[in-house]
């Protein structure tokens, strides 16, 4: 095995299609470590309903970490592992800042989806659009704003709108 697949963690002799499908969920799976890591930061600021509330979020995407690690095995591929720590793109010393994070966490995992909604495997579409999906209903739940485009910069949504692409 080249060190060049290696480092991409497939295995050998895999088609550009199969590539293309592990590089995907390898992304996703990033993202997905990522949010289980935050949280933890964002459950350790809560309490009663709102703490209840982040642990299933937690077990969600731990759930789906999980699945994703078993489709890149299945795929020939080798999960890569998740990081000690990550730094989180809120400071989190509050309850409301926790809620933001959490909102935040869940744009970012949605945004990771987008990569599997566009390979050709419609199974890795489908289970992208219903964690993008799940992903939009635990924003909302958190006090986020919904999204047209879960998961897409509002600076490309506005970006194909003027182009005619988006309406």
């Amino acid at each position: 095995m080249s060190q060049d697949r290696t480092d991409r963690g497939l295995a050998g002799g895999r088609s550009a299609a199969a590539r293309q499908d592990v590089a995907a969920l390898q992304a996703a799976l990033a993202a997905e470590q990522a949010t289980c890591y935050g949280y933890g930061i964002v459950g350790s600021h809560l309490t009663g309903a709102r703490f209840a509330a982040a642990s299933a979020d937690c077990v969600a995407h731990e759930r789906a970490r999980d699945s994703l690690t078993g489709m890149i095995l299945a795929r020939g591929g080798r999960p890569r592992p998740a990081a000690a720590a990550y730094r989180l793109p809120i400071a989190v010393s509050t309850a409301a800042q926790a809620r933001s994070l959490a909102i935040a966490l869940e744009r970012q995992v949605s945004a990771a989806y987008l990569g599997l909604v566009a390979v050709s495997d419609p199974a890795l579409r489908r289970f992208a659009a219903v964690n993008m999906r799940a992903a939009a209903v635990r924003t909302a739940r958190w006090g986020g704003r919904s999204q047209a485009f879960p998961g897409l910069p509002a600076s490309s949504v506005r970006a194909a709108r003027r182009s005619g692409r988006a309406d």
